[in-house]
């Protein structure tokens, strides 16, 4: 839920991983909106029990300071390539990176 929150500027990202590459555990201190572009990504909350499928042409969307277990490429084969719109309020870090649990 996005609420009350100020966004001065949005930060859009053209991102790309490679066959299997994982994001590891992570939060943004702003929200988090996109799609998957090309290929398939594993997406989970950490309050969730199993990750979320999201295929080609899929929205996603991080919460603001929400711990994010998971954001995978799925394939061992095939790169996959998500947009994301970043929205910032002020100067903000992007991503913190967290230890694995």
């Amino acid at each position: 839920m996005l609420g009350s929150r100020t966004v001065t500027h949005v930060d859009v990202r053209e991102i790309v991983f490679h066959p299997s590459q994982q994001t590891g555990r992570h939060s943004h201190p702003c929200p988090v909106v996109g799609y998957i572009a090309e290929g398939t990504a594993l997406f989970q909350r950490e309050e969730e029990a199993e990750p979320h499928t999201l295929a080609a042409g899929s929205a996603f969307y991080e919460p603001a300071n929400a711990v994010i277990a998971r954001f995978d490429n799925a394939s061992a084969t095939e790169p996959m390539k998500f947009i994301a719109y970043y929205l910032l309020n002020g100067e903000q870090e992007l991503i913190r990176m967290l230890p694995q649990e």
